[in-house]
């Protein structure tokens, strides 16, 4: 049986208690296995379909999941990107395939499914857009009601559609999504909903099985995954993900854990670079990667050691070359991101041309969303479609042919 204990002074948790946080010092919990006594195989997993519960051994949840089917996303080589970089062995695992156009779903779908599980009837969360239309989803599924706060006029237009379209009670607050996150968690200590942003210790739980398809789907553990950052839950999930495969013997080392932030969002990058010990917040981020728009990350302290544990790195990248990339996997890759996932691929480009990376590196990008996340920032980037009369002449003229 699985328990929670805290990251830094170890306090223990039992596994049906209601917890965000450590009780003695305030710091993140995370879920634990007694993996020694699990017997696990691996060959078992791999007769299974490639899904967020393929692994169900080392996953929380002993009821039948609240599932949509989540995971198995797409491992692309990106060639022709690759090629310009000089990476030959570069690639995007693209979490935009999953039922909601985003990684939160293998969050939800653990998340929910122990909502349940723990006898609580009802969902909340603060978002930048993508949490929300996850957890409405997968609320929606599981038949129980859901609340999502947004910071009010900060949300792609694509997924507020999907939160409201679900049913979820939606309410924009007049600050930053750190404003609503602190608003949320009291709503929910106050009034019993469930907690389900990323600092419940549970839905990181389904996120680490990024990890694990990258690796079934490489068959090798790859040199560097490179992540977006925003409140640093997926890199975090993944270095835990793959801690615990090894402690299982199934791995011998781990990929060097790389995080991208967008250059007025990045409280990580500079606790990085300046060696912090902990994240200054960022108290008014901006940038036009909503989904990465957090000025004080919860996983802070878990990101900073998957970065620092494996000897990786993290830094920021304009948002003119977060949309440059977009673009770039668009129409050299056939690969549709929004620009937050997008910052990835960017991050991996610059830190090429710093000598960061050596050419020789095995490097996977994770891209967190669909392009149809945000198409108004997409559209914005393009020209709009010509307008003619509806003749044969006028459409020949138009191509110039």
């Amino acid at each position: 049986m699985h328990h929670l204990a805290c990251i830094h002074c170890g306090a223990k948790y039992p596994p049906d208690e209601v917890i965000y946080s450590c009780r003695a010092c305030g710091h993140p919990l995370e879920v634990r296995y007694p993996l020694d006594r699990l017997g696990i195989e691996r060959a078992e997993w791999a007769k299974r379909p490639l899904s967020v519960w393929r692994y169900r051994e080392i996953l929380p949840v002993h009821i039948q999941p609240v599932t949509l089917r989540e995971g198995g996303t797409p491992l692309y080589h990106l060639d022709a990107l690759g090629k310009e970089m000089g990476l030959p062995h570069l690639y995007a695992k693209h979490e935009g395939m999953n039922p909601s156009g985003s990684f939160k779903d293998r969050g939800m779908t653990v998340g929910v499914s122990m909502a349940l599980q723990l006898g609580k009837r009802s969902v909340a969360c603060a978002s930048t857009g993508n949490t929300s239309a996850s957890l409405a989803m997968y609320a929606a599924k599981a038949g129980i009601p859901s609340v999502v706060l947004l910071p009010s006029g900060k949300v792609a237009l694509g997924k507020v559609a999907q939160a409201l379209i679900h049913g979820a009670r939606a309410i924009t607050i007049r600050g930053n999504f750190d404003r609503a996150l602190e608003l949320v968690q009291e709503l929910c200590d106050k009034h019993g909903l469930y907690l389900l942003n990323s600092m419940n210790p549970y839905r990181l739980e389904g996120q680490k099985t990024i990890g694990f398809e990258i690796l079934d789907q490489l068959g090798y553990v790859p040199d560097r995954i490179v992540l977006p950052v925003g409140n640093a839950g997926n890199i975090s999930a993944i270095h835990k993900g793959l801690r615990e495969l090894r402690e299982l013997g199934f791995i011998d080392r781990l990929p060097m854990m790389t995080g991208i932030q967008a250059e007025g969002s990045a409280p990580v990058v500079r606790a990085v670079q300046e060696n912090l010990p902990e994240v200054i917040p960022e108290a008014h981020p901006e940038t036009v990667a909503t989904a990465i728009r957090i000025g004080a990350p919860v996983n802070a302290e878990k990101a900073l050691r998957a970065i620092r544990e494996t000897g990786g790195t993290a830094i920021s990248v304009s948002d003119a070359e977060i949309l440059s990339m977009q673009r770039a996997l668009a129409s050299r890759e056939g690969i549709g991101v929004e620009p937050a996932s997008a910052a990835s691929v960017a991050g991996v480009k610059k830190l090429v041309a710093a000598g960061v990376i050596g050419r020789d590196e095995r490097v996977v990008c994770v891209v967190t969303g669909h392009l149809l996340k945000d198409p108004e920032t997409v559209v914005k980037q393009c020209e709009p479609p010509q307008e003619i009369e509806p003749d044969l002449p006028s459409l020949l003229s138009a191509l110039r042919l």
